[in-house]
Order: C-alpha cells, then sequence, then structure tokens
C-alpha cells in the first residue's frame, strides 16, 4: 500500500524511487565501503533503505541509532549493537566464539568492560567473514563521547574489511556531515570516498499522483481540490503525504489533520534542537500562516 504509518519493505510501495533505490543497489553490489543516504526527515530514508537491503538479497544488521541518548554510554551503545544483530543463524555462528560474545538462543550479549570487553572494531572484523550491510538509521545521532570510537571502527573496517559496506542514513545533513568531517583531515575518515544518495521532495506532479493513487488503493473518492490543499501543506515530503492520507480516508478532517501534523513536527523539533518554548510559539504562528513578524 502506498499509504503507510510504518517503513516500506517491498519494492512495489514505493512511489518514484527507483532511481534512488537502484544507485544503493548497484553501490551493495560494486562493494562501496560506504553509502550515504540523505534527506530530510518524513522523506522516505528508512522505506528505501529497508528495499535496498531485502532485494540485495545480503545478510544485514540495521542500526535504530534514535533512542540513543545525547550523551549515551558504552553500555547503552553496546546493547542497541547486541539488540539490532540478526537472528539469523549464519550470523549468529560467526559470533560464536568471539571473547566478549555471549550467546543465549537468540539473545546476544557484548561485553563492553573489564578483560572480556570487545571492541567495536574486533566486532567488525569477525562480522568480515561474510557479505554483510550495516546501516545506521540517523548516524548523526552518534555524536557524543564515543563518537571518535565509532569513527575510527567505521575507518577500519572500511581499510580492512572488505566484506562490510556501511548505509549512514542523516536527516540532519549538514549535521551527519560535520559528524563524519570526510574532508577535515584530523578525522578518522578523512579522505574515504562516500557515495550519495539524497532523497527530495515530490515535485507537484508527482505527490498529487501519489495521493491520487493512495486514495484509489484505498476505494476513497477524494476531490482535486483537497489533493491540492494537501500537496500545498505538506510540500511533497512523502511521509507526510503518506499520513494525511491515510488519515484523511479515516474520515478525519483536514483541519484537524493540519494540526496534528504542525504539533508532532513542533515535537520533533523541540527533541532535535533543544528550542526554547518561545521560539516553537513563533514556529507554529508561521505554520498557522502569520507570515509577518506583527502577526506573530
Amino acid at each position: 500500500m502506498l499509504f503507510s504509518d510504518r517503513p516500506k519493505k517491498s519494492r512495489k510501495d514505493l512511489y518514484d524511487r527507483e532511481k534512488e533505490l537502484q544507485e544503493i543497489i548497484d553501490a551493495i553490489e560494486k562493494d562501496s565501503p560506504l553509502i550515504l543516504l540523505l534527506g530530510i526527515r518524513r522523506i522516505g530514508k528508512t522505506s528505501v533503505l529497508n528495499v535496498a537491503i531485502k532485494e540485495s538479497g545480503i545478510s544485514s544488521i540495521i542500526l535504530d541509532l534514535r533512542s540513543l541518548r545525547k550523551n549515551y554510554s558504552r553500555g547503552e551503545l553496546y546493547s542497541l549493537l547486541a539488540r539490532s544483530l540478526p537472528r539469523d543463524q549464519k550470523v549468529l555462528e560467526l559470533l560464536k566464539g568471539l571473547r566478549g560474545i555471549k550467546i543465549l538462543g537468540n539473545e546476544v550479549e557484548i561485553s563492553w568492560k573489564g578483560r572480556d570487553s570487545l571492541s567495536i572494531a574486533e566486532l567488525f572484523d569477525r562480522l568480515n567473514l561474510r557479505r554483510i550491510v550495516i546501516a545506521m538509521d540517523e548516524a548523526q545521532n552518534l555524536r557524543g563521547p564515543l563518537s571518535e570510537e565509532v569513527k575510527n571502527a567505521i575507518a577500519h573496517a572500511y581499510d580492512y574489511d572488505d566484506k562490510i559496506t556501511f548505509i549512514l542514513t542523516g536527516s540532519q545533513v549538514g549535521t551527519l556531515l560535520d559528524f563524519l568531517r570526510i574532508d577535515d583531515p584530523s578525522s578518522p575518515l578523512y579522505g574515504r570516498h562516500a557515495v550519495e544518495v539524497n532523497l527530495q521532495r515530490f515535485d507537484e506532479a508527482n505527490s498529487k499522483e501519489f495521493l491520487r493513487k493512495g486514495f484509489e488503493e484505498l476505494g476513497a473518492k477524494v476531490s482535486e481540490r483537497e489533493i491540492h490543499k494537501a500537496y500545498e501543506l505538506f510540500d511533497g515530503i512523502v511521509g507526510w503525504l503518506s499520513l494525511f492520507g491515510l488519515d484523511y480516508s479515516r474520515k478525519r478532517d483536514f483541519d484537524e489533520i493540519k494540526e496534528m501534523a504542525i504539533n508532532i513536527s513542533l515535537a520533533e523539533l523541540k527533541s532535535l534542537e533543544g528550542l526554547s518554548h518561545r521560539y516553537l510559539i513563533v514556529l507554529k504562528c508561521i505554520a498557522d500562516g502569520e507570515n509577518t513578524w506583527s502577526k506573530v
């Protein structure tokens, strides 16, 4: 289905992402060490990532880094790594006998302190025994006390682990590039080539066609006027268009959906940047159409 409130996992549910999808699959097939999948929030990065990995047919680890706190601890990072390891018997077999790894059924624990602790670089070296994709969703969230260690491990794998492809996604594009600092001689990743794939907003024609096809799948009849209003409000951002389509087909009022979208966006902005309450009020006024300082 085109309209969904969860990331897509099948090509048939993606709309107008053939070019970007093929760019990622081609890069994986060419054993590219590092791929950056860039685009603003709700533009469909996770969906494209899921489908590309699935169609590559390669084992994968996907780290959802949105759950990391700003000043995350080593224990939190290692716990996330352990939870993200695939419950694939072939991958679990690779890890058996590795110092610092405990496998209990399908559960994996990674020791992060003491004599038996395992470094991230050592984990990558062991995973390199078979072809694998390691994806880091919202990788800019790795900024913090362990950021240099993580980048050193990625740089080590880039140079020595030729069966690993890293895919890093980022919705704060500038922040992700600042974190990686590929052009900075002091960065562990300096000079490494990354394949960049950028997801753009849909243009007006594609936005409207996406909505028409999505409503058609649901058997819902929606006027061109409402479709145009949705395009103007959500400006070609597929995640918002999809959410609008779902809610509108459930008979929710247009203004109610607009208010909900504004509140979700403000909550996301607040969590991302720690914005002040006053600044959030200003943003909400702008979203409501108050486009001069006197009105705000």
